[in-house]
Order: C-alpha cells, then sequence, then structure tokens
C-alpha cells in the first residue's frame, strides 16, 4: 500500500512537471524533472527517519536566517545597482542561505525536539550529557557517586526508561517489583541533588523494540554518554562509537591494589573449585582463594598473597596461610 501510494506521488510530480513544461514550450524536461522531484520527495521520508529532528529544525532556522540577512544587505543598496540587482541579489542569497545552513545543521546536531527551544532562545546545545540506563538507576550505586561530587552535569533519562522502571515496579513478582521501586525512588534522590540536572525527554524509536538499542540510537543523535553496568550494553555501544561509564568498571578501578606478598586477615566461607582450597571474600566483593584452606573453613586465619588475576568478572587474589608462605619462603632461603 505504501508503495502504491509513493508512486502516485511520483506520477503526480511527473504530471505537474509535464503541464508546467508544456506551458513554456518544454514539456519532456518538465517532466522528467518533476519525476526526479516526485522520487527526492518520497525518498526524503526514509532520509528524514535517521535525522535528528534538531538538525533539521536547526538548518531551517539557519537558512531563513541567512536569506533575511542577505536580504537587509540589499535593501540599502537596490536602488544603486540597477538591473544589477538580480545578479547580485542570488549571489548573496547563495552565500548567505548556504552559511546559515551550515551554522544551523551544526548547533542543532544532537538536539532533541525538547531542546530546540533552546537554540531559538539563544543557549545553544548542551554538552556532556549522559543517559541513565535502567539497570544503573535499579543498582543505585549511582545515586552515591553523584552524592560524592565525581559526577555532575545533567542526566538524560528517556521516557521509555521510566516506563520500563513503571512496569518493574508493577511486576507480579514480589522481587522485581521491590527492584523497579528502589529504582524509582533512586532517581528521585538524584533529582533533587544540587550538582545535577535530571531532563525527561520524550525522544523515542517506534521502529526499535529493544531497550538498549534505543538508548545507543539516542546517545548518538545527542552526542551523549550512557552510564550503565550491563557488561553487554557497554560493549554494543562502544561498537556504535558511543561513550560509555561503566559504573562495574569504576567499582573495581577503586578497590584497593593488592601485591604478592602482604598479609590480610579473612574468614574462610566455602571450600573452592580445587582440591584442598577455601575461598573468602573482602569488603568490596574480591574473592581470595586460599590454597590448602579447606580445613581452615569457618574461620579468620592471616594469609599472603601470592598472585592477583584481573578477569572480566572482577578481580581474584591467590593465597597462602601466612604460616605456610613463610616456611616456603624458608626453605627457598635455604636451598
Amino acid at each position: 500500500m505504501i508503495l502504491i501510494l509513493k508512486s502516485a506521488v511520483v506520477a503526480l510530480f511527473g504530471i505537474c512537471g509535464w503541464l508546467l513544461g508544456v506551458r513554456y514550450g518544454a514539456g519532456f524536461p518538465g517532466a522528467g524533472f518533476g519525476l526526479l522531484l516526485g522520487a527526492l520527495t518520497t525518498y526524503a521520508d526514509e532520509l528524514l527517519k535517521k535525522v535528528n529532528s534538531g538538525t533539521i529544525v536547526g538548518g531551517i532556522i539557519g537558512i531563513a536566517l541567512g536569506l533575511l540577512l542577505s536580504n537587509l544587505l540589499l535593501f540599502p543598496v537596490r536602488s544603486l545597482l540597477g538591473e544589477d540587482i538580480v545578479t547580485v541579489s542570488f549571489v548573496l542569497r547563495s552565500v548567505f542561505g548556504y552559511g546559515g545552513l551550515l551554522v544551523g545543521l551544526s548547533r542543532g546536531r544532537g538536539m532533541t525536539v525538547p531542546g530546540i527551544f533552546s537554540l531559538v532562545r539563544g543557549k545553544g546545545m548542551e554538552d556532556n550529557l549522559k543517559i541513565l540506563d535502567t539497570s544503573v538507576i535499579i543498582d543505585g550505586r549511582i545515586s552515591d557517586v553523584c552524592e560524592a561530587g565525581f559526577i555532575e552535569g545533567t542526566f538524560v533519562v528517556p521516557q521509555f526508561i521510566l516506563q520500563e522502571l513503571q512496569y518493574i515496579a508493577d511486576s507480579q513478582d514480589s522481587t522485581k517489583r521491590s527492584r523497579g521501586r528502589r529504582g524509582l525512588d533512586v532517581l528521585q534522590k538524584i533529582q533533587k541533588m544540587q550538582n545535577i540536572t535530571v531532563k525527561i525527554v520524550d525522544e523515542d524509536f517506534p521502529k526499535i523494540k529493544e531497550v538498549d538499542s534505543k538508548l545507543v540510537a539516542l546517545a548518538r543523535i545527542m552526542n551523549a554518554k550512557v552510564i550503565t553496568n550491563d557488561f553487554n550494553l557497554n560493549k554494543v555501544a562502544q561498537l556504535q562509537g558511543v561513550s560509555v561509564l561503566n559504573i562495574n568498571e569504576l567499582a573495581n578501578s577503586l578497590k584497593p591494589v593488592v601485591l604478592p606478598g602482604e598479609t590480610m586477615r579473612v574468614f574462610v566461607l566455602k571450600e573452592g573449585k580445587e582440591y584442598n582450597q577455601g575461598v573468602a571474600y573482602l569488603d568490596d566483593g574480591t574473592m581470595v582463594v586460599v590454597e590448602n584452606g579447606r580445613r581452615l573453613l569457618g574461620r579468620n586465619t592471616e594469609v599472603t598473597v601470592t598472585s592477583v588475576l584481573q578477569t572480566t568478572a572482577g578481580r581474584m587474589i591467590f593465597s597462602k596461610t601466612k604460616d605456610d608462605y613463610e616456611k616456603e619462603e624458608a626453605r627457598a632461603a635455604k636451598s
């Protein structure tokens, strides 16, 4: 049905072009120009879907201001130019119109429709925008990071993220319901902070079903960063050239540096995967594997770090009990 309508539009442009061409003695060239214009008009539908609304309106405003300025410059000298006014007028309007278009496109790029009014008022486009993912809102640590003053600026929360939070908060599952309500509480807490501005935007992408894909698309047109703790979203966003602030990576980078040979006191909580191993955890959740630590289950003990392994899931510390480590060091020194 859509194809038929587009074909009809192209045919209508062709007929109109032919009629105008006949009037001026050029029927077939006019019909060809009309068909070309009709094809461009129907293709504009697909093209405009990929262009941000702010870019379009910015370009329109820019070219309008450029043409207005060219007319203002021509007005005082119109009577002096005489017949040359047509040529000079064409040149000035072309130069100023094209220049205004370029400036408007540049200033409007990355703006959503609500942000267009800021451009008209002269405030321009905001920089350093950050879009919050559902997972990072529910996680809650972002509010602590903001409260400490390490992140500031403007947080963008799309309506589809709010709808997802509301859907989770209204879930029949008690766990999901509590997570959703926690996310709404965290968002409200961030909204009240002095150093953070939270903006709710209506920009949506009806043809994109997945929320993560919508986030990436919105970040691209707004030139914004995505704040998340979702590993997959992190990778997808980076592949598409979108900057990501990962809360998990921040947490891992803030963990204290532990070097081989250092001693720490841990509580051996459970058995390890390998024979005779024990497993303990530091306060920040870092796993500590204790060699020959199975006999120490349920007890506090001093261990000495032998090596540290950094993985995508986090940091793992391998250790031995302090007594075993000192005995091995003494044997090594004698030999």
